[in-house]
């Protein structure tokens, strides 16, 4: 799971594994280990009926609806977003980048794009 932060804006990326075992265990989280305090940023799913966001604890948690859980690890569905006055939040699946990166993509779903290419 990555993670993007600018202003109020929010977003996550999951890859395969990360979206089966979110829809398995209804928890996901990641820490970033800054010496003398960790940061953890998680996603959970909730009874709300969209995605919310909190910070406590030096952890970053966003909330996902189950009925967004269910569409989105059985379907091709991208992701979803939501916006408000404070926040704007996004949660989508993460593709594989056109263009060569070093990072391991190999569990990342495929780029709609290559196809058209």
């Amino acid at each position: 799971m990555k993670i993007r932060i600018k202003g109020n804006s929010l977003r996550y990326r999951l890859t395969k594994t990360d979206v089966e075992r979110f829809a398995r265990d209804g928890y996901l989280e990641e820490t970033t280990d800054f010496g003398t305090q960790v940061l953890k940023y998680a996603l959970r799913r909730s009874s709300n009926l969209n995605l919310t966001a909190s910070f406590n604890n030096c952890t970053i948690t966003m909330h996902m609806p189950h009925a967004m859980v269910n569409e989105w690890a059985n379907t091709e569905r991208v992701g979803f977003e939501t916006s408000s006055d404070r926040f704007y939040l996004l949660i989508e699946k993460d593709f594989k980048c056109l263009d060569n990166v070093a990072e391991d993509q190999s569990d990342n779903y495929p780029n709609p794009l290559s196809l058209k290419m």
